[in-house]
């Protein structure tokens, strides 16, 4: 099953408040190598609604790159299914897409009370403090060397022989941290809890559209704080720098499948609120050529540049040597097709996976490291961004670490 969820965010390219799918009347499971290819043959087959979801490593069939680090969840590389029922709100009004629609509703009428179970986790990190910081200042190198400019540093948190509810767990992290990109996914036995603020791409008639995150700023009760936040967030040298940059890199991404001069910034350095932190997010379109398939737009983008860096291939290259996890879903993007030939896939951040057979359980998080970047700060920024997680499973914002 996969159900998306807007959490009543909208802007111009929003298409509805919330999309469930469940069941499978056909699937793709791809590994790196053939994954795009097969998709497009999948899509060929399929013009209906689809859903599912790309994984970073996804990188090593567009690039000459590798992944050799711990795959703890353990995801397909690539998974898409046609679902059998599919329901969508939009302003209140109740689409369903079903056989036996009629079923379907008197099915979800009568379900019961779900019971809650509390959760069983120790969660480590592959870093401590002092070792992410460390890292941090010998990537920093790389950028003074002129081996890259920016990248997008990533840690694990994990947790073994751990035992949640991930519907549950999923309900709290969504309403804890209710993000425009909100994503619970089921294959299976595996599981991934998704509270996204990122859109990677979408597609609405012959428009692309990406909306990089690049800079974040700690939200505050205080309404003077909260503005000062917001404030030096719209204004910080480092995070404007570690914007643009990105917006440069998605900008080539989409001349490879635009027509020549479409491509273009709608909106630059955009302050938007989110529960726990204030976010700039950029807004980068074109109109898309017509011998590019959909899914070679994707591929032609595929990683999304705010979880890569550049120049692009060279930071995947040292994130590979630096990291200490293989980011599968993580970095990667879920989403779905639609019937009227458009798409839209969220950025995976902000999520946590869960292997319910091997009881494993990981969340990752990064920052981005500049020139400028400050070690600490981009620990502290790593919490941060971890904190919905870490109450959504009871750890009452405490740090991870054992």
């Amino acid at each position: 099953m996969c159900y998306l969820d807007s959490n009543n965010f909208s802007d111009r390219y929003s298409k509805f408040d919330l999309l469930l799918a469940v069941g499978v009347k056909d699937e793709l499971i791809a590994a790196v190598g053939s994954g795009f290819s097969e998709l497009e043959e999948f899509r060929s087959k399929h013009t209906g609604w689809m859903t599912g979801f790309f994984t970073y490593d996804l990188k090593n069939e567009v690039e000459d790159l590798y992944s050799s680090n711990i795959d703890g969840p353990d995801f397909p590389d690539l998974y898409f299914f046609v679902p059998e029922h599919l329901i969508r709100i939009t302003k209140g009004e109740i689409e369903i897409i079903s056989d036996d629609g009629q079923r379907i509703l008197e099915e979800i009428a009568s379900q019961k009370q779900h019971h809650k179970s509390s959760n069983s986790v120790k969660l480590y990190s592959r870093f401590s403090r002092e070792e992410y910081t460390g890292t941090v200042n010998k990537i920093k190198e790389h950028i003074n060397r002129g081996d890259i400019y920016v990248t997008n540093f990533c840690q694990e948190f994990f947790a073994e022989d751990a035992t949640i509810d991930p519907a549950e767990t999923f309900l709290k992290l969504n309403d804890i941290s209710p993000n425009p990109f909100g994503a619970f996914f089921r294959l299976k036995d595996k599981y991934i809890l998704s509270a996204s603020p990122e859109r990677f791409l979408a597609k609405r008639g012959n428009k692309l559209i990406s909306q990089p995150i690049k800079g974040t700023s700690k939200r505050y009760a205080d309404p003077f704080n909260d503005e000062r936040s917001r404030e030096k967030l719209r204004g910080h040298p480092k995070e404007l720098q570690e914007n643009v940059m990105i917006v440069d890199l998605v900008r080539n991404d989409l001349t490879k499948s635009a027509i020549a001069g479409t491509v273009k910034t709608e909106e630059l350095f955009g302050i938007y609120s989110f529960n726990q932190v204030h976010q700039m997010i950029s807004t980068v379109v074109c109109e898309k050529q017509d011998g590019i398939s959909d899914i070679e737009a994707i591929r032609n983008t595929f990683p999304m540049g705010s979880m890569t860096g550049a120049p692009k291939v060279s930071a995947m290259q040292l994130m590979e040597q630096y990291e200490r996890s293989k980011r599968g879903v993580y970095s990667g993007a879920i989403g779905y097709f639609s019937p009227d030939g458009d798409f839209d896939f969220n950025v995976v951040i902000r999520t946590l996976l869960y292997n319910a057979a091997t009881q494993y359980l990981s969340f990752q998080v990064g920052s981005a490291i500049t020139f400028h970047a400050d070690a600490e700060k981009e620990y502290e920024e790593c919490l941060l961004k971890a904190q919905a997680i870490l109450e959504a499973l009871g750890q009452h914002g405490s740090s991870p670490l054992p």
